[in-house]
């Protein structure tokens, strides 16, 4: 009969071994309790391992369309709100130039609520949101509108008293202005002035803001122009109004002059305030599109995540009952390698 022994040193490296296993599942373990995902993935789901990483990438992009559409609702919300700033200033000037016209105030008021009124325009224009300007376009690191009232350089006033001169041949405040008529006056407005804010002036003086507004993508499929420019046309009549009121009305033009220049005023602060209005409208429908956008975006999301936890996801209960059993045995076999590591020939003797 033959007898096999077995050494205390191969016991104690088969127990090294298991332990050196159950570690490294241990940690697997926790790692799937943690993150409620498998820990290998292309061991545990295989070949379908492709179609995990695909959905994974695809939660990712879309949630980073929901974070993009947060940020631009609330870049919309300031330009409503700065569209709304403007058409309520626009309804006090207005009942100014409405007053100049019937003869009910002086020049000197008037002038002061187109002065107020254009400074009001341009800091509200000027406004940016998160860093950037709201009215800008896609240059959305430059400041969009010229300030009238800034004499450090040449600019809008420049030019205004430039299409003056060349048209009349003096400046406003000449003493020669006063012979100027209505019809005058008019033709100057509608002509050589108008070239200032629907011609190449308006780029060249008034405005650095694009006319492309700034694109995003607002679902996987999905676009929308998402910014005001400040060259759209109610900005533009606006501006017009007030500069004219402004620099105008300082000068010595005769009465009927000055009533031609406020009834010009009025009409194109009327229309500027239905532009307005429009414009707002589409910034409300781009809003309502992008809350839309983003409600079908995160159930798209809710949908790839269900697919992808019944890839990759374990059970929570499950797991942690493996990880506590892995203790368990591991615990047992640190006190069992303890006794068979106290066992020696000496201690039987």
């Amino acid at each position: 009969m033959k007898v096999n022994f077995v050494s205390t040193d191969a016991i104690r490296n088969a127990l090294r071994y298991s332990l050196t296993k159950m570690q490294t599942e241990l940690i697997a373990g926790q790692k799937e309790v943690q993150t409620g995902r498998v820990a290998d993935l292309g061991l545990s789901i295989g070949v379908r391992t492709g179609k995990a990483v695909t959905l994974s990438r695809d939660i990712v992009r879309m949630e980073t369309i929901v974070g993009t559409n947060s940020l631009v609702a609330s870049r919309l919300t300031a330009t409503q709100n700065a569209l709304g700033q403007i058409s309520e200033g626009s309804s006090t000037f207005l009942s100014a130039l409405a007053a100049a016209v019937s003869g009910d105030a002086d020049q000197a008021t008037t002038r002061q609520a187109a002065v107020s009124m254009l400074q009001s325009l341009t800091g509200i224009v000027n406004s940016s949101f998160n860093g950037e300007h709201v009215f800008a376009g896609v240059n959305t690191d430059v400041v969009p509108l010229a300030d009238y009232f800034d004499a450090s350089a040449p600019g809008p006033k420049d030019a205004i008293d430039a299409a003056f001169l060349a048209e009349f041949g003096f400046a406003a405040d000449d003493p020669a202005a006063d012979a100027i008529t209505a019809d005058q006056m008019t033709a100057f407005l509608d002509g050589a002035l108008r070239d200032e804010f629907f011609g190449s002036g308006w780029e060249t003086n008034w405005s650095s803001a694009s006319d492309q507004g700034i694109t995003t993508r607002i679902a996987l499929n999905e676009t929308a122009e998402t910014s005001v420019s400040a060259n759209v046309e109610g900005i533009r009549k606006l501006t017009m109004a007030a500069a004219m009121v402004a620099n105008l009305f300082s000068g010595d033009l005769n009465d009927q002059a000055l009533i031609a220049i406020a009834d010009k005023a009025v009409r194109m602060v009327g229309e500027a305030l239905g532009d307005i209005a429009q414009t707002q409208a589409r910034v409300g429908f781009t809003e309502q599109r992008i809350s839309n956008a983003t409600e079908r975006v995160e159930m798209q999301i809710d949908i790839f995540k269900t697919f992808l936890n019944e890839l990759e996801g374990v059970d929570p209960y499950e797991a942690s009952t493996r990880v506590n059993a892995l203790i368990s045995q591991i615990e047992t076999s640190y006190a069992l390698t303890a006794r068979i590591q106290q066992l020696s020939l000496t201690r039987l003797l």
